[in-house]
């Protein structure tokens, strides 16, 4: 049997250029699944293919036999805990015997195939296997049964697949499947699904007609076990290096942030870019809906809002508990995937007690987000939001042609009246037609900071400058490696001339 291979290498994938002309194949499972992403000329549109061996019809009756067999031998849930070259060998054996007690004839050229597709349906996620093994992916769709699935790709965006459902029982079926990998519960009854996968993405969805009109439908949000680090965004041009040494200096000072904008405009990546330069030594506690987050650090606690594991929802944790309870826990900074209700108030309680915060909320301006804060559900008194520092507002924008997501501007809050007014000041912000970032030289908060820490605004000023041209000395050389970037920062932390001297800036 021919090894698959998880980590194919994968060849440059041209961008910014006419779709029409895209004629891109890369592996994903090596050597059985490749994505085909191409202009389809008799239907025009841009379609994603996954292509996957071809199984005759002698295969595809073999390959049945063969899977009702195992189920009775294999228990899934087990499985799928082994290390994955164990659970391929444990597997390949279990396949053979079965191959040989129930006497079919398969040669090894095709067992190998059919072996891709009993991986695949047995610890892998059936159809959609190969693209969550896609690095590109970063949303999975089903809109219903007979509906082809789309995905989200980092570069070409919106994609149609040659993936569909095609019956209501097998559509429910994998949903079933989804819920089982999250350790969720799904019925009739509880018609609705949001959890996580063993990998950290997360999943919505819902089991129903009654629901949704075309039947059982999902989104898989992908979840990326070595995030994007800042000198990553910087190279994709979402931010400039200016806008980085100012974040740098916040996270460092203990100010309070929050991240706001559209679905989909980039506010959880640009939050673990930002948490990124929080202190090596620090506490952070963490607290999500869902898994997104993943910090680089030791001495963080990550917490996950725990749904009912039942009908009646028997043993439910609220982010409101679980932000509660996590003042308890001596936290430096605290860090909260997304506020949208109660919770808000208990953590800008812990903004005002010292504990440094940083947050997305959904909104697309600084007005909309402090409207948002001042009522219902979240109600927060005019007094309270002042202890909020900064607002990065993050939006996705068409750029010659390729949809980007930019840190439009920052925005920080000077001071906020008692009828709700808000006084602000933008140092930072991205002009679109020009594409480009401008930086005004006057920052309240770095005021802010000059007088709560005795430091000189001459000092900080000139701290931001070396943070600056180290930030872009890192970009030209391109150290976009996770642990090579955050060594560079804890190193500066501890010894900055030093680190300074290695770049050449001093």
């Amino acid at each position: 049997m021919e090894q698959l291979n998880f980590n194919p290498q994968i060849p440059p994938i041209p961008r910014g250029v006419n779709k029409t002309k895209v004629n891109v194949r890369y592996m994903l499972i090596e050597p059985y699944a490749d994505a085909h992403i191409f202009w389809n000329e008799k239907i025009k549109e841009f379609v994603y293919d996954l292509e996957e061996p071809v199984l005759d019809e002698a295969d595809k009756v073999n390959l049945e036999k063969i899977e009702e067999a195992m189920i009775e031998m294999l228990n899934v849930s087990i499985i799928a805990d082994e290390d994955k070259n164990e659970l391929i060998e444990h597997m390949d054996k279990s396949a053979r015997l079965v191959i040989s007690e129930i006497g079919l004839k398969v040669s090894e050229e095709n067992y190998s195939k059919i072996f891709y597709y009993i991986y695949r349906d047995f610890a892998g996620l059936n159809e959609i296997e190969a693209l969550m093994n896609d690095r590109f992916i970063e949303d999975i769709e089903c809109n219903g049964v007979g509906e082809a699935l789309y995905v989200v790709h980092s570069i070409y965006r919106n994609l149609k697949t040659n993936i569909k459902f095609d019956s209501v029982e097998k559509l429910a079926g994998f949903v079933e499947k989804l819920a089982q990998k999250t350790g969720r519960y799904i019925s009739y009854a509880s018609p609705l699904l949001d959890g996580t996968l063993p990998d950290g993405s997360r999943v919505n969805a819902t089991y129903t007609k009654d629901v949704t009109s075309k039947g059982p439908t999902f989104t898989i949000r992908k979840f990326s076990k070595i995030p994007w680090t800042p000198i990553q965004l910087l190279s994709l041009g979402t931010l400039s290096p200016e806008m980085l040494a100012y974040f740098w200096l916040l996270m460092e000072y203990k100010m309070n942030v929050l991240l706001a904008g559209e679905t989909s405009s980039g506010k959880t990546t640009m939050l673990n870019a930002i948490a990124f330069f929080i202190p090596p030594e620090a506490r952070v506690v963490s607290i999500e809906d869902t898994r997104e987050l993943n910090l680089p650090r030791e001495n963080w606690l990550p917490s996950v809002v725990r749904t009912g594991i039942s009908q009646k929802g028997t043993g439910e944790v609220t982010m409101f508990r679980l932000l509660k309870n996590s003042f308890r826990q001596n936290p430096d900074y605290v860090i909260v995937g997304e506020v949208r209700g109660k919770e808000t108030y208990v953590l800008f309680q812990g903004m005002a007690s010292g504990h440094s915060s940083i947050s997305t909320i959904h909104a697309d301006s600084v007005e909309s987000v402090i409207m948002r804060l001042e009522t219902p559900p979240i109600n927060l008194n005019p007094s309270l939001v002042n202890v909020l520092d900064a607002v990065a507002i993050m939006k996705r924008a068409l750029v010659k042609g390729e949809e980007k997501r930019k840190l439009a501007e920052v925005v920080e809050i000077v001071n906020v009246q008692s009828d709700g007014v808000a006084l602000t000041n933008t140092p930072f912000v991205w002009d679109p037609a020009q594409d480009k970032f401008y930086f005004k030289k006057d920052s309240r908060v770095f005021q802010k900071i000059s007088k709560m820490h005795g430091i000189s605004k001459a000092e900080l000023d000139k701290e931001f400058e070396m943070r600056t041209k180290l930030i872009y000395e890192l970009f030209k050389r391109k150290i976009f490696s996770f642990d090579e970037l955050q060594g560079i920062v804890n190193d500066y932390y501890k010894v900055p001339e030093e680190v300074l001297r290695r770049f050449g800036i001093v």
